[in-house]
């Protein structure tokens, strides 16, 4: 394990001066998903947000050796993004009728290539520059060395080609208070005019930008060298700004969220528990585990936790004794309550286990239990049919 830094470098600029906007204390690696029977307490270590003044970055301020991720099951409501993804960059015309493509993986999961491959394009070979090269899933975030990252990605494009990065908006996290997005291992959030920004270190001109609702607010740049700033990257830059993306104390704002929003799911799952109800959740996502360590929830208030993904089902949640379970045992469990950690997958879970409503059970929104009053309880925010 690495030291904390007191003092803070840039991953981007290398810029040394900067705000600490966000402090989650002590947690566990999201993706240790330690045995079921393996003794704790799991390993804990800071995690905290840093604003670089220099370049506008969010970053994790601490440079922590911790597990990665499990290669992750590509939820439908990705695959459904990508495709969108791709038609919109077809409908704008900005690839290229026939070429090469590369792909940066993601631990998430994930391909384009299949998809891309139907516009025309087959894959660079290797160690050749691309036509176009995508960094597709969230895959730039997992670099410690951000600025080595985009230079990699730079050098992969072709002369004349086009560099896709895809990532979930800091506005997004900003503007709905989602402090639990911030996990250890995902080392950088990004926002449209830093986005512009890094592309313009490494010579290329962020030119075209697309917004999609998945997790709140997912956006697609397309760079390529020389280009003009289309209208649809100027009106995202400018709508962003206005959010507080380069304001620290807009970003700064998180940790009142974060005080209150383990006192209202420990709240509304004990209510649940008075009422008698059995609560599991799903997914084991890396956004739950801060969610649930922040709020100290056991197995007692949370009886298990599904997951698609065969190498996390045996395990349990990072920090707790909460087992991971597959789908399966999920519908066979019959519980009352599922507690959703991702809002997104509301409608694929419910296609895929018509059980858990058969049964008289209900989908319950993470999201909406955390911006609920706490005297909600446990006939509070649901997912209503």
């Amino acid at each position: 394990m690495k030291a904390v830094q007191d003092v803070h470098m840039c991953r981007f600029c290398r810029a040394t001066g900067g705000t600490l906007v966000l402090d989650l204390g002590e947690q566990p690696p999201s993706e240790l998903f330690p045995p079921l029977d393996a003794p704790g307490p799991d390993p804990v270590f800071p995690l905290r947000l840093w604003m670089c003044g220099e370049c506008g970055l969010a970053q994790l301020a601490d440079d922590m050796d911790v597990p990665e991720d499990p290669q992750g099951v590509q939820p439908e409501a990705l695959t459904r993004q990508a495709a969108d993804a791709v038609a919109q960059l077809v409908s704008a015309r900005l690839l290229p009728a026939s070429g090469t493509v590369a792909e940066f993986p993601s631990p998430h999961g994930g391909s384009w290539l299949a998809l891309l491959a139907e516009q025309g394009l087959v894959p660079a070979a290797a160690a050749e520059p691309a036509d176009v090269v995508v960094d597709c899933s969230f895959g730039l975030m997992h670099a410690h060395d951000q600025a080595a990252a985009m230079a990699e990605r730079a050098v992969a494009v072709a002369p004349g080609g086009l560099l896709l990065v895809q990532f979930q908006s800091l506005a997004s996290i900003v503007e709905q208070r989602e402090w639990n997005a911030v996990r250890h291992g995902h080392f950088a959030y990004y926002s449209v005019p830093v986005m512009r920004t890094m592309m313009a270190e490494v010579g290329l001109a962020a030119f075209a930008a697309f917004w999609f609702p998945l997790y709140g607010g997912t956006v697609l740049v397309a760079g390529r060298a020389g280009a003009e700033p289309e209208e649809s990257i100027e009106t995202l830059t400018k709508q962003e700004i206005a959010t507080g993306v380069l304001d620290p104390a807009a970003v700064a704002a998180l940790d009142d969220v974060v005080r209150i929003g383990g006192a209202r799911l420990d709240d509304w799952l004990l209510a649940e528990q008075r009422s008698g109800r059995r609560v599991y959740g799903y997914p084991a996502a890396s956004r739950a585990v801060p969610l649930l360590h922040r709020a100290g929830v056991r197995r007692e208030l949370l009886a298990g936790v599904a997951d698609a993904s065969v190498a996390k089902q045996g395990g349990r949640i990072p920090g707790s004794d909460i087992p991971v379970i597959g789908p399966g045992d999920l519908v066979d469990a019959a519980p009352d309550s599922v507690l959703l950690f991702v809002p997104d997958l509301l409608d694929e879970v419910r296609k895929a286990m018509p059980g858990i409503e058969a049964a008289g059970g209900r989908w319950v929104g993470a999201d909406e239990v955390l911006a609920s009053d706490r005297r909600t309880g446990g006939a509070g925010p649901r997912h209503d049919l």
